[in-house]
């Protein structure tokens, strides 16, 4: 009996040994496979990160972020960090908390301190300044918003350099100020001519639609809405949640203060219409746009 049982125990506490074998050699080769897929290419999960994030998927994109950004401290890759760090951001935009975004800020900052990139710096300040625009803080936004075009201008990275004419704008029309609104929407507009002259960009009419909307210029605003969602959906394009937001706002007044025949009628209109058409003869600013870009395009800094 006594042979018996040892034998019974070492068979048992081979086979739990064997399995503990075949889990961690199991669990090493999904690590490798991972890390493989990070090395072969990294900034292709950087991008899911960005389209999951742009879809809702928040808890997915947090993932790949955070694996992302481990993997770029165990290698010293500052573009992952930074990327990862950024994708992040956007992420704790959506549930505004401010807390996760005052770390994350301070990790940029320190990546940019022992990188000596001020890349990102200027990615630190636009972050803060699309956060505090969605809480409304619109004082605040403006500062960092300054901050990122000032450092955008000085690094030639004129991609976030249009961008964020494009955001401020926004901060203007909120603030009342219409004519530097107009003023900024023009500048994207020449900026997005300058760099792809056939470019069909939709996301600029959100802050038009927002400026007409704030104008009062409801059926304007309508009409703009109307047709950046279609072009949204005809492009597969998801709006960041601070751009968004206002689009939201001119949906809801616009739906609220047309009588229901005019709105209608706006809504078949706009089927036919294009950015170009839109940008040709909306908004009193839009009649002179032409002569406006071609002067914008030998001053465009």
């Amino acid at each position: 009996m006594f042979i018996i049982l040892s034998l019974t125990l070492t068979f048992c506490t081979s086979d739990t040994q064997n399995k503990k074998v075949e889990s961690n050699t199991e669990k090493t080769t999904l690590d490798k496979d991972t890390l493989h897929q990070f090395i072969e290419n990294p900034q292709e999960m950087l991008k899911e990160a960005y389209q999951l994030f742009k879809e809702g998927n928040d808890s997915a994109s947090i993932e790949i972020a955070n694996k992302v950004l481990e993997y770029g401290y165990k290698t010293n890759n500052d573009t992952l960090i930074g990327g990862a760090l950024a994708s992040l951001c956007r992420n704790s935009q959506r549930s505004l908390d401010t807390i996760r975004l005052a770390e994350l800020s301070e990790e940029l900052a320190t990546l940019a301190t022992n990188s000596g990139n001020q890349k990102w710096m200027m990615i630190r300040a636009h972050m803060n300044a699309e956060m505090w625009r969605l809480i409304g803080n619109m004082d605040r936004a403006e500062q960092f918003y300054n901050e990122s075009m000032e450092i955008s201008f000085a690094i030639n990275s004129m991609g976030m350099y249009t961008i964020d004419h494009f955001n401020k704008s926004f901060v203007s029309t909120a603030k009342g100020d219409f004519e530097e609104a107009r003023r900024l929407i023009i500048k994207y507009y020449a900026l997005r001519e300058e760099s792809d002259p056939e470019s069909e960009d939709a996301y600029g009419l959100i802050a038009l639609s927002y400026l007409l909307e704030q104008e009062k210029n409801y059926i304007g605003a309508l009409e703009v809405a109307s047709v950046t969602r279609r072009l949204f959906q005809e492009q597969n394009l998801f709006p960041e949640p601070p751009d968004e937001k206002p689009l939201i706002m001119v949906e809801e007044k616009v739906k609220e203060v047309l009588d229901a025949n005019i709105y209608e009628a706006t809504i078949i209109k706009s089927k036919n219409e294009t950015v170009s058409s839109l940008i040709s003869s909306i908004c009193n600013f839009l009649t002179h746009y032409q002569l406006l870009l071609n002067f914008l395009l030998f001053n465009i800094r």
